[in-house]
């Protein structure tokens, strides 16, 4: 369920892989790519779930795994007794519980399993998983998510996959912010974006927003800078985590100064109409483009 930038590469790798696969998605045109290689398309959520032993979900946010998931129609009554379900969308913690009690009220396994490496790593079926749920149905899923990623790791009982995924998503974020004021220094002190690279990526300024997935055109080929910040994960979806942050923190009484600048930062930029760019064309903002 979800054929978006994320879910219908990883439909495709189940795919790949030998896999019977059911979809369904509101868009037509993804539901006819799938469809095109090779998937089976189901009139709804509920009609796909009634079909399979496994039902994956790639969906935008909270509101949306609860609109496929609960009531009468949903996949959670539908879904057949002792079946498993993996939530790979990025929602909040709570809901994630929530859900995951109404399956185990049902008789249906649920995992939360939240993704990081973006559209390249859903592609090449590269991702990591960060799952949350009981070990047995953890270990149900791992052989399926190995199609489609390269790390998985138990973060705990139900909910802990979403935080990780938050917790890892500002951090990020932070330290993008970190390394775009970098650049953007460099550029006004006269210092080639090309020889910084050269240098931090070496030094104690070391960081993944620097060495794979570098800001400014050039230093690193596969980054987004490279195709004018056309989005890998868009500014928009790091803005949602970063509130989903902000409200974990806040539930857990947990001070985050950095992560509630980061959102004010991306609050600013999506509101200046970047929402669509990559999140790392947050400098621009900075470099005053």
């Amino acid at each position: 369920m979800g054929l978006g930038n994320m879910g219908g590469p990883m439909a495709r790798n189940l795919l790949k892989a030998g896999a019977p696969v059911h979809v369904f998605d509101l868009s037509a045109e993804a539901v006819q790519a799938a469809q095109a290689a090779g998937a089976h398309v189901a009139a709804s959520p509920a009609a796909a779930a009634a079909q399979a032993d496994v039902v994956v979900t790639m969906l935008p946010a909270g509101k949306h795994v609860r609109a496929v998931l609960e009531g009468e129609g949903g996949v959670i009554r539908a879904a057949r007794p002792g079946s498993l379900l993996i939530d790979c969308s990025t929602i909040d913690v709570d809901t994630a519980r929530l859900l995951a009690a109404q399956a185990e009220a049902a008789g249906v396994a649920m995992v939360d399993a939240p993704v990081s490496g973006g559209v390249a790593g859903a592609t090449n079926a590269t991702l990591t998983f960060m799952v949350g749920g009981p070990e047995a149905a953890v270990e149900r899923a791992r052989p399926l998510l190995a199609l489609m990623g390269k790390t998985i790791v138990h973060a705990g009982d139900a909910g802990t996959g979403q935080a990780a995924k938050i917790c890892n998503n500002m951090l990020l974020a932070i330290s993008m912010i970190g390394t775009c004021e970098a650049f953007a220094l460099a550029k006004r002190l006269g210092l080639d974006a090309q020889k910084l690279f050269d240098i931090s990526s070496k030094a104690s300024g070391q960081c993944w927003s620097m060495t794979s997935y570098c800001p400014v055109p050039g230093p690193v080929p596969t980054s987004p800078a490279n195709r004018d910040y056309a989005p890998g994960f868009a500014a928009a979806m790091m803005l949602k985590d970063l509130r989903l942050a902000r409200e974990a923190a806040a539930a857990a009484d947990a001070p985050i100064p950095l992560g509630a600048a980061a959102e004010a930062l991306y609050s600013l930029f999506c509101a200046q109409g970047n929402s669509g760019l990559d999140f790392s064309a947050i400098i621009r903002m900075m470099e005053g483009a």
